[in-house]
Parts: C-alpha cells; sequence; structure tokens
C-alpha cells in the first residue's frame, strides 16, 4: 500500500507524541510547516492535525500561537552557537587568524540559510514588536549577544585585536553586516549561490582589517 509523505510525517510525529515530548513534537513540525507554507499560513489547529492529536492538545504546552512561535525563535537562539572560542594567532604578525574571522562569517551565513524558518522568527520584527513577547527567548537571545561581545572582549584581553576597538560597537556593526546579508539571501534579493562565498570572504578581511589595524594581502 502506498503511504502519501503527509501520512508518513503525521504517523512519525504521532510516534514520536507517544514515546513523551508533545511539546517538543509540535515545535519541531510547526518549525516545519513554517519553512514548507510560511508563518502566515500556519495555525494551531493545522499542527495539531498535522501531529495527530486534539485542537486542544497544543494549548496543554503552549498558551497560544504567540507563544509557540516565541518557543521555536528560542530554540532558533539555542542552535545559534557560532562563536569560535578556539583562537588562533596570525603567524606574521601575532593577531587574531583570518581563518577565525573567515569561519565564523562562514558559520552565520550558512546557519541563516540552512535554518530560514528560525532565523525568520529569531530576528523577525513583526514577533519583536508584539508585547508579548516571552521571558526566557528576551532572556536566550540577549545571552546569544553577549556571548558574541564577551568573545570580543576576550581577543583583546589577548591581545589578538587593537585595544580602540569598541567591543560592543563592533558586535552591533558586525552582526547587523551579516544579517543583512542573510537576509538579502532569504527574502531572494540576491541569489546568486555562487557569490555566498566571495561576498563572505570579502565580509571576513573586512572585518579582520577593522579589528587589526592591517590590511590582508
Amino acid at each position: 500500500m502506498k503511504t502519501s509523505a503527509h501520512s508518513t510525517s503525521t504517523h512519525s510525529a504521532k510516534a514520536s507524541y507517544h514515546h513523551g515530548d508533545l511539546r517538543q513534537v509540535l515545535m519541531d513540525e510547526a518549525a516545519k510547516m513554517i519553512r514548507t507554507d510560511g508563518e502566515h499560513a500556519f495555525s494551531m489547529r493545522k499542527l495539531a492535525a498535522q501531529v495527530g492529536v486534539s485542537r486542544t492538545a497544543p494549548y496543554h504546552h503552549f498558551e497560544d500561537k504567540q507563544a509557540l512561535l516565541c518557543a521555536i525563535a528560542e530554540e532558533g537562539f539555542r542552535r545559534f552557537q557560532l562563536f569560535d572560542v578556539s583562537v588562533a594567532q596570525d603567524p606574521e604578525t601575532g593577531l587574531i587568524a583570518f581563518e577565525v574571522l573567515q569561519g565564523f562569517v562562514d558559520r552565520y551565513v550558512r546557519f541563516a540559510l540552512d535554518n530560514a524558518e528560525y532565523y525568520d522568527l529569531m530576528f523577525g520584527g513583526h514577533l519583536w514588536k508584539n508585547q508579548q513577547l516571552t521571558e526566557s527567548l528576551t532572556r536566550e537571545a540577549h545571552t546569544s549577544f553577549r556571548r558574541y561581545v564577551e568573545g570580543i572582549r576576550r581577543w583583546q584581553d589577548q591581545g589578538l585585536i587593537l585595544k580602540s576597538i569598541d567591543p560592543l560597537r563592533y558586535a552591533q556593526v558586525s552582526w547587523s553586516t551579516l544579517h543583512g546579508m542573510s537576509r538579502l539571501l532569504i527574502d531572494g534579493i540576491y541569489v546568486d549561490e555562487a557569490a555566498i562565498e566571495p561576498v563572505s570572504h570579502n565580509a571576513a578581511m573586512m572585518f579582520w582589517a577593522e579589528l587589526t589595524g592591517q590590511a590582508r594581502r
């Protein structure tokens, strides 16, 4: 007997539910649905049908759709562990190695593209402008950015970057740059896949020059 993709997905969700964690199953299925059809087409009713539970079951774990979306965004920030604490020195200058920044840029852009359904919620203005943000989402998001700032400050303490750099302002500008690149790619405004690598490389060169005061040869 032939099984449709929908029924296979629903069966998988049910199997996961019967083994315990319905909350996680709901989050995972919701993320898949948002990736396929977009957030505006998503509803708690459709989610319940997809997972194979009653219409009221999701509300035992999430107060409403907003709370579920916040939980998915929070999960995205937990996965957003991109800052590399293992730092290599440039053998010629004794400053931070270019490869460290290149790796960070590559990981950021790749995460955004491969996890667009999470990224949209993590940084989407429609979610953040809502007054019903959960405290745990706000805490996770702020922790993620603070970790980045603290990492830059450690580089400075170790003498790997210029003392004149303001870690907070640098973090704000570099994060904004990477976010802009990622949004252009996710939104389909910039669709040249072949350009991702050279654009990321140039962004890393720009960051390295700013942090070290050196021109990369």
